[in-house]
């Protein structure tokens, strides 16, 4: 139990779409003044240099991965593509606002979680991620992003789960949260129905978590429930990227 609670405090920050502490007791309010970042700050501070931004972003996975992957990076009014790869492997950062709605840390401009998506995960999990960054840099409130992405969604105007969507989170680099070791290597496997029997997740001394993609804040956003069932099973793993050793969980 242990492990899941340090595993559930270290993975929960940059899940796109909401994955968040779970069991948690210390978890946060939903309101924005009860967080030590109550409000999006000027968005300058959530920019990078665009060099720096691509060397982070690829730094997520392994070079045989990354070397041949797109990458795309923030700007004032969403993400665009920096460089055009071969592999069809995208890698990116994510900033606080790729976690759950009321998570503390939501605005913090420290948050930057390098991710690299393979084919299925970028063609479908990114437009999300896309849309969500767009929609809160043009100013729109927590609930109006979540009801935008609903009706896109229902409109089909927001892919649905491709099979064998992976994601490598494996850059020493990032930072996922104010607090611990700010970081943590691991991958993240996204499937359309939360199967924990299947994945022998969340049990004890299992080394896969999982947790609900859409609403992992149902109390403080109620409409989240009624979003397609969908999942993310989370495995911490032993090395960085770069191959050296990660600290032990």
């Amino acid at each position: 139990m242990r492990l899941m609670m340090m595993m559930t405090k270290n993975f929960a920050l940059l899940v796109v779409l909401g994955v968040a502490y779970v069991g948690m007791a210390n978890r946060a309010t939903a309101q924005d003044d009860a967080t030590p970042y109550p409000k999006m700050a000027p968005v300058e501070q959530y920019l990078m240099d665009r060099d720096a931004e691509i060397a982070l972003a690829r730094s997520a996975a392994p070079d045989a991965i990354s070397h041949d992957a797109s990458v795309i990076v923030l700007t004032r009014h969403g993400y665009e593509t920096a460089v055009e790869g071969k592999n069809g492997w995208v890698c990116w950062v994510g900033r606080g606002w790729m976690a759950m709605f009321d998570h503390p840390e939501f605005w913090s401009p420290k948050v930057r979680g390098a991710d690299c998506l393979n084919p299925p995960a970028a063609r479908s999990i990114l437009p999300y991620a896309y849309k969500r960054t767009e929609l809160l840099l043009a100013g729109h409130s927590k609930q109006e992003v979540i009801a935008a992405i609903k009706s896109a969604i229902d409109k089909k105007e927001l892919p649905p789960l491709e099979p064998g969507a992976v994601s490598y989170m494996m850059s020493k680099s990032s930072y996922l949260t104010d607090s611990g070791g700010h970081n943590m290597p691991h991958l993240m496997f996204f499937e359309s129905a939360k199967d924990d029997a299947a994945w022998g997740a969340n049990v004890q001394t299992s080394p896969i978590l999982s947790v609900n993609f859409w609403y992992l804040s149902p109390d403080a956003f109620p409409q989240l429930k009624s979003f397609p069932p969908m999942a993310v099973f989370l495995v911490g793993v032993d090395k960085w990227s770069d191959g050296t050793p990660a600290p032990s969980m």
